[in-house]
């Protein structure tokens, strides 16, 4: 694994009645992702009925390909989202720059921001 590379792994709770709707979403989310973002390695969207939230993990090849995310794909759901569930805690395992630390803080994301230590690929 490249050093550069960010991985963020978070939680979105839905609303009472609305975990279908927002796993909807991210089915939206993951196609966007795949269509128009060379730099998103892998997404992926696990529900969870018992929490009535999804958690998602989404690999980045670097912090610019995170942030291209944020401003596009990100940005262009995050008002539907925030309409029916409630984010965080988001977890950014990387190399984040400041300026991105700053932004996930004014987006109210409960950001929390961790660099690698240690580890293997197989």
């Amino acid at each position: 694994m490249d050093s550069n590379h960010v991985t963020v792994m978070y939680k979105w709770t839905a609303q009472p009645g609305k975990l279908e709707e927002l796993a909807a979403i991210y089915t939206d989310v993951t196609k966007a992702m795949e269509a128009n973002e060379p730099g998103a390695e892998a997404v992926h969207i696990y529900v969870s009925e018992a929490d009535n939230a999804v958690y998602v993990r989404d690999e980045f090849k670097d912090a610019a390909a995170m942030g291209f995310h944020l401003s596009t794909t990100a940005a262009a759901h995050f008002p539907q989202l925030i309409a029916i569930a409630t984010p965080g805690p988001f977890f950014f395992l990387g190399d984040v720059p400041d300026e991105m630390k700053q932004a996930t803080e004014q987006m109210q994301l409960g950001g929390e921001f961790a660099t690698h230590a240690a580890g293997f690929d197989r």
